[in-house]
Formats: structure tokens, sequence, C-alpha cells
């Protein structure tokens, strides 16, 4: 079995593949880390090196190799990934998909928290940030709740999401 976490950026979707990883004895991906290692440049390099449409052509293929190529496992993608290309139907055609559903206020509170480690908000002031959010969701919902399931998180634990998810995906067989 192979569960794809989606959502935005500062959803947790790291913190809980990692759980689900280690609890289901799965082995994990991140889509973002594997596109690094493969161009040995990090995500930031590669958009100023390669541009954004080289980027997401890579994704798109990192994102094919594993769910067809792994047995097992817990993949993580980037927000931006159930957008492009036909990555959503991808997702969902060899794998669980789950959308982490967390709130604009959450959002914004975890991201104000580490914007210089997520470039497309580093430069965006905090009082902007839950507009920018907002607009973002509104563009991406559309592919986010084709995902099988969705799991909302605010006021759950990293442990109690990750729970519901095993449930979800034992129940799914």
């Amino acid at each position: 079995m192979k569960i794809t976490l989606i959502g935005y950026m500062g959803t947790g979707k790291s913190h809980i593949s990692n759980i689900l990883s280690n609890k289901l004895n799965f082995k994990l991906f991140d889509l973002d880390k594997e596109i690094s290692e493969r161009n040995e440049l990090t995500i930031s390099q590669i958009f100023e090196k390669h541009g954004e449409i080289f980027f997401r052509k890579a994704e798109k293929e990192t994102l094919e190799k594993i769910l067809t190529s792994e047995d097992d496992c817990i993949l993580s993608v980037g927000g931006g990934t159930p957008v492009y290309y036909e990555n959503m139907e991808t997702i969902n055609s060899k794998s669980l998909s789950i959308y982490l559903r967390t709130s604009i206020s959450t959002l914004t509170e975890r991201l104000k928290k580490n914007k210089e480690k997520r470039p497309l908000i580093a430069n965006i002031p905090d009082e902007d940030l839950p507009e920018f959010i907002a607009k973002h969701l509104f563009e991406r919902n559309p592919y986010y709740s084709k995902a099988e399931y969705i799991v909302d998180t605010d006021n759950k634990s990293a442990d109690e999401i990750a729970e519901e998810i095993t449930l979800l995906a034992l129940n799914h067989q």
C-alpha cells in the first residue's frame, strides 16, 4: 500500500509522514527531498538555476517513479504538486491520497514561525500572510479536494492525525 499526503505548506505533511512511516513500518519519501537529491541542489537553487518549469517536470517524473517502483511507502508531496500536470490523477490512481486540511489561522501561525525556510512566503509581511494563504488555498482547493480522504488537522496532535490516517488506510484495503 502507498499513502500520499497532500496539503498546503505548514499542514504537517513531513512530520506526520515520519510518524506514519515508523508506525506502519513503511518506507518514507519526501518528494522535494528526492528531487533535491537527484539534482544535487536545494529546491530554491533548482528554481534559481533552472526555473519553475524544470522543477515541475522533475517533480512529475519523480512522483511517477516513486509511485510505480515502490511497494509499501508513505509519500509527502509539496503543496503545489497536485496542481500541475495530471499529478493529482497519478496520486489517486497509484496511492491512497489524504488531504491534510488546516485552517488559514492555524497555517498563518505556523508559517510565521519559519518563513525564512519557505521561499514562497519569505518576503511576505506577517500581516499579509493570511490573505496570501487564503488566495492560494482557494486556487488549490479544487485539486486538494480530489483526495480520497480529507483529514482536518486543527486542534489535533500529530499522533492523533497519524492514528486517524492509519485507521482510514486499514479500512480502505
